[in-house]
């Protein structure tokens, strides 16, 4: 069963314990209700409750303590952190947001040099607590080159921290607060740990957002904060570097939370529309709703199967394979983007009760637009993303084949990770996923990628298009589409998908591959050349009126009442 379901709970982990922890959050939330979590968010509640169960069960802290600071049932392990996103978001987004923001702080202790914090934070953890993570700035956002955070050297060999973060999760009662800074003078950058209990430390306010109402996104200020060289967690290229990478590991834990939200909202809106008749039948037998369920449900696998499988090159990262540099982007951008068209189309379907306060639909219309937004935007991940472009379809080299990565394993390399080097990113043949495998819309799907590729020999972008920024990234968007289905049939066999859901999933690849072309043409100038080649690109999907019947009746229709949340 590819969806996540709490009545019939599968996956298979590596590790008893692993298991143990996910079912017994399934517990908490279940027995919480879904009256009770609506009643919290519509109040913004501190969910000081679910944080009493992560300390009593040391949830975070098996979770996310590297091996090496643990008590021996303790492991960073990528493919148990993304069922884990998806799960917390499944149940409320706020949930999954202490879990984002603490992974967020831990960045920065885990990739530093600092021993003695790391082992103070792993007693931390043990204790129960979070963390948070003090990049972004007001007036800069996330621009590090304008932080104004400053740490004065005082003629003692210490320091006082001087300024302001905006936008920080937990900045209310983190354990410890890694806080991006310059040091006053050289202008070195450097990270070190604030707790913000400190009378120095001041949380100037909450910043109330439309979404994730119960979660602390805060403003902090230091006045004066004494900080001596056992808070530094890293100065200079570390510190640059774990700002970068510790970002890297958190934006992928975005697509996953997109799929725990967009998930409930399917058993939601499918139960509620199967269950009513319009005009003396069923919902669910109008042909636009079957439709909007069948593409809705292909949309929510294949963001699944490439999630999931970007877990696997993430794991397997290390100097010599950084594939993950692009497929990371891609989850947090096209994995995001594509929860936002799930839960639309399903709006579509359920219409005014998707406004009803008492549904859980309500939390995932207001939440899943937030995804896309967080840890960079769409353009800052696509511009990454276009890097490479080159060495994916010219510069092939051969890799072992990466299995699925589900054993007992400390994904240690993600924190000693090394920035900048894209262009020496390398990938095998792209074409690789595809052998062995053939369809109709595979095989439109698969022409369409050959002419983008024809595209870039005899067609690529001038110095003029190249230089305009908005142009590559329309262009981009057809790029992603063709790492996305790369990675979609490299994970097909782990989840059992069959030719079916495969000809409804390439079906809407073709028409968004065809669209993308389409503006291409609308919105850009280009070259005759390139005209036509883009124009060649608007192809029509291939409909199997057979094999959708079957999508929807065996595996679409067939969820009705398989999920319900305890109310």
């Amino acid at each position: 069963m590819i969806l996540f379901n709490p009545s019939k709970y599968q996956r298979d982990h590596a590790d008893a314990l692993s298991r143990e922890l996910v079912e017994k959050t399934i517990q908490f939330f279940e027995n919480k209700g879904l009256q009770k979590i609506k009643e919290d968010d519509q109040s913004m509640i501190w969910y000081e409750d679910f944080l009493q169960f992560i300390k009593k069960e040391k949830i975070f802290a098996t979770l996310l303590t590297p091996q090496e600071y643990g008590d021996g049932t303790t492991r960073w392990d990528m493919w148990r952190l993304s069922e884990y996103n998806e799960v917390l978001a499944f149940y409320g987004l706020c949930y999954w947001y202490a879990w984002q923001v603490t992974i967020l702080g831990l960045g920065p202790i885990w990739m530093g040099d600092n021993e003695e914090i790391k082992k103070k934070t792993a007693q931390m953890l043990r204790d129960g607590g979070v963390f948070a993570f003090g990049l972004s700035e007001k007036e800069h956002g996330a621009d590090l080159y304008s932080s104004e955070m400053k740490l004065y050297p005082q003629e003692d060999g210490s320091y006082l921290a001087r300024g302001s973060k905006y936008y920080i999760g937990n900045g209310n009662c983190a354990a410890l607060v890694s806080t991006f800074a310059k040091i006053d003078g050289s202008d070195e950058y450097v990270f070190f740990a604030v707790r913000s209990d400190h009378p120095q430390y001041e949380c100037v306010k909450k910043i109330d957002t439309s979404g994730v109402r119960q979660a602390y996104v805060s403003e902090y200020a230091l006045h004066d904060y004494p900080i001596t060289e056992a808070d530094i967690l890293s100065r200079g290229k570390l510190a640059w570097n774990s700002s970068l990478n510790t970002v890297n590991i958190g934006k992928y834990e975005l697509g996953c939370a997109s799929i725990g939200i967009a998930t409930h909202a399917f058993y939601e809106a499918l139960n509620h529309a199967a269950s009513r008749e319009l005009y003396h039948r069923k919902v669910t037998d109008f042909p636009h709703v079957k439709k909007l369920f069948t593409e809705s449900y292909a949309r929510l696998a294949a963001m699944k199967l490439f999630a999931h499988r970007a877990a696997d090159y993430l794991r397997a990262a290390s100097d010599q394979d950084r594939r993950y540099l692009l497929f990371n982007p891609i989850v947090k951008m096209k994995v995001t983007g594509q929860g936002e068209k799930v839960v639309g189309l399903l709006h579509e379907v359920i219409a005014a009760k998707g406004y009803e306060q008492d549904t859980y639909f309500e939390m995932a219309i207001r939440d899943i637009g937030m995804l896309p937004k967080l840890e960079g935007t769409e353009h800052v991940n696509m511009a990454l993303i276009i890097k490479f472009v080159r060495n994916y379809f010219f510069e092939p080299l051969d890799y072992p084949e990466i299995p699925v990565k589900k054993e007992e394993g400390d994904d240690s390399y993600l924190f000693h990770q090394y920035t900048g080097g894209l262009a020496d990113v390398r990938f095998p043949d792209y074409r690789l996923a595809y052998r062995g495998v053939s369809s109709a819309n595979i095989d439109i799907f698969k022409e369409q990628v050959e002419l983008f590729r024809s595209l870039l020999i005899s067609a690529p972008p001038s110095k003029e298009q190249s230089a305009n920024i908005d142009y590559m990234l329309a262009a981009g968007e057809l790029f992603t589409l063709i790492v996305y289905a790369q990675l979609i049939l490299e994970h097909k066999d782990e989840y059992g998908v069959d030719d079916d859901l495969l000809e409804q999933i390439f079906s809407f690849l073709i028409r968004d591959f065809s669209n993308s072309a389409l503006q291409m043409v609308l919105g850009y100038d280009n070259s005759d050349e390139q005209e036509e080649i883009f124009k060649k690109m608007i192809i029509k999907p291939k409909r199997d009126q057979d094999a959708f019947n079957r999508v929807f009746q065996e595996q679409v229709l067939s969820l009705k009442d398989a999920y319900r949340m305890n109310m």
